[in-house]
């Protein structure tokens, strides 16, 4: 066909596809919204899995050190907007009953 479309697998070294989301914090529409800043890109399979919120949780903790590198963290995983709030919550109030106050969403 004419019109047909072939994607790819993106390989390391290749240019980050270009996307709008909803995300828990706000609409974005990547790479425009993060121009001038370097970005890390941190995708987990899915919400509510033991490695996968430790993990999110030690980017979380570091935020305000990668913003003062001027570098943003965004977050990617295949679940919707509703489980990530879920999560979100859970973690948050997990940190509380620990004490652990430095992680924020």
């Amino acid at each position: 066909m004419e019109n047909e479309v072939t994607y790819t697998m993106p390989r390391i070294g290749d240019k980050a596809p270009s996307f709008k989301a909803k995300t828990t914090q706000g609409d974005i529409n990547f790479p425009e919204d993060f121009k001038g800043k370097w970005i890390i890109l941190f995708s987990h399979p899915a919400d509510f899995t033991p490695v996968c919120t430790s993990e999110f949780m030690t980017f979380g903790s570091m935020a305000a050190d990668f913003e003062a590198l001027n570098c943003q963290l965004v977050g990617l995983s295949i679940d919707g907007l509703y489980s990530h709030i879920a999560w979100l919550r859970t973690i948050q109030e997990k940190n509380r009953i620990q004490g652990n106050e430095k992680y924020r969403s």
